[in-house]
């Protein structure tokens, strides 16, 4: 069963490639979403996928790419938007 987790990352995640190294593991593992910096300096990612897939997806945000620091993830299931695709987001809309 699909389903969607909105996933704040916060701590030191933003100009430490946070955005693209999730991408490249979201397009390996077959998540769907976006990801995008917000203005407060977390990182906010949409991801949809099965259970297992989310589980390994939500190991990697607690770690995130080399130069990142994560001091914390939290997550809320809601409804599902059935993404095509994984996406950054380069800035809000």
């Amino acid at each position: 069963m699909i389903r969607h987790l909105d996933i704040i990352v916060k701590g030191k995640v933003q100009g430490v490639f946070y955005r693209k190294s999730t991408k490249a593991v979201a397009d390996q593992l077959g998540v769907r979403g976006f990801i995008k910096n917000e203005p407060n300096g977390d990182v906010f990612i949409a991801a949809e996928a099965d259970d297992t897939t989310l589980e390994m997806f939500m190991d990697w945000c607690n770690e995130g790419p080399q130069d990142a620091v994560v001091t914390s993830v939290e997550t809320n299931e809601g409804d599902l938007k059935n993404y095509r695709n994984f996406e950054v987001v380069k800035r809000s809309l």
